[in-house]
């Protein structure tokens, strides 16, 4: 569910052409296109894109650009390390053939956007949508065909295991680690989430979280564990496609951690069942989505969960293990964020105070019947 933007996009335009241009130093008769910052933006770092055209040299020159601002006054994380988000795209941009785009300036004076922010080239390419979903509508259900959806699963996963496969020590990612929050690892995880829900949930009872919480604490891995880079937000709707379906770039690094990869896995198949097994039908008539019960059908062309798993390992030569708990804990970790999200359309007059949308959604019913608890309410609205 998206809010509505706070930014004057005219005033950003101007502040930003006379910013670029003293990035261009060589570049003459500077303009830049509208921003495109839609009528509502989402809940994560603000995203500006536009145009850039120039003469240098005696030449015409263009470049698409987008910025990345830190948000300020509606967070999702407990602890944004926008600086961090940077650091490891830029070095991951430079250094290694994960698919992103390129990484260009990192600004930190916050009198030019009222936040630091980051510029990055633009990409062309198709996005699977969060909202609407893809699985309900838009380029993945309407245009692409199996084979092609099927690429695009396939080329996500190989995406995911080089970023796995990363030498994160070699790039200095060090700086990841939250060595506040315990051991390197699932305890530092643990412990970053158990905190993370108490300042999310701000005292409300989250009865199917609250189990979550205590299941992961009392299941938690005991054998050795591979600590590598985690990309943390791992999902197809958080990478751009061409049209054969080849990834072309990944974004949303807000997540970004050190732990180990099982953390991505499983989150990657618990959003694979999240737009599939969660999201409403339409209704008896085929009328509008959010009708009738939830459950679409898979895809055609998406392999299934055990073909997934298969193919992550034939990629990186690692076993899958403790799915079962990665899988709860990511749930845990998406219910934590819904708790934020709905805090937030409250703020925003989006939704009553009264709403139980913190508790009751497609993730925290989707987890109670993981955990074999009852649903938490009634079922959720097809924005949620």
């Amino acid at each position: 569910m998206p809010i509505p933007e706070q930014r004057d996009l005219d005033k950003a335009r101007g502040v930003i052409r006379d910013w670029l241009a003293a990035k261009l130093p060589d570049a003459r008769d500077l303009t830049i296109s509208p921003l495109i910052g839609p009528a509502f933006t989402g809940f994560s770092n603000e995203t500006l894109i536009f145009d850039a055209s120039w003469k240098e040299g005696g030449e015409d020159r263009s470049a698409g650009y987008v910025i990345r601002v830190k948000p300020t006054s509606h967070t999702i994380f407990l602890e944004a390390d926008f600086d961090s988000q940077y650091k490891v795209i830029k070095a991951l941009s430079e250094h290694t053939d994960v698919p992103l785009p390129p990484v260009h300036w990192y600004e930190d004076d916050e009198s030019v956007l009222g936040a630091p922010f980051f510029v990055m080239g633009k990409v062309e390419g198709n996005v699977p949508s969060d909202n609407p979903p893809y699985t309900q509508t838009g380029w993945l259900l309407d245009e692409a065909t199996p084979a092609v959806r099927g690429r695009v699963v396939w080329s996500g996963l190989d995406a995911l295991a080089k970023i796995h496969k990363t030498d994160w020590r070699a790039l200095g990612f060090e700086f990841l680690d939250k060595p506040q929050y315990g051991a390197p690892g699932i305890d530092q995880q643990i412990a970053y989430y158990e905190r993370s829900f108490e300042w999310a949930a701000h005292g409300r009872p989250q009865p199917i979280a609250e189990a979550a919480l205590d299941w992961v604490k009392a299941n938690k891995p005991t054998g050795a564990q591979h600590l590598a880079l985690a990309w943390g937000d791992a999902r197809i709707n958080n990478q751009m496609f061409d049209d054969d379906g080849n990834v072309v770039a990944v974004f949303d690094w807000e997540m970004v951690t050190l732990a180990d990869p099982m953390m991505d896995l499983a989150w990657w198949l618990f959003l694979d069942r999240h737009f599939h097994e969660g999201m409403p039908a339409p209704d008896a008539e085929g009328g509008a989505y959010g009708s009738g019960p939830p459950g679409l059908p898979r895809l055609a062309g998406f392999p299934t969960r055990e073909q997934m798993v298969a193919r992550y390992e034939a990629l990186t030569g690692w076993e899958p293990h403790d799915l079962e708990f990665y899988e709860v804990f990511a749930g845990l970790r998406f219910a934590v964020v819904m708790m934020r999200i709905a805090a937030l359309v409250v703020e925003f007059e989006l939704l009553p105070s009264e709403t139980d949308m913190d508790r009751n959604n497609i993730v925290t019913r989707l987890l109670a019947a993981k955990l074999g608890l009852p649903a938490p309410g009634p079922e959720p609205l097809p924005a949620v």
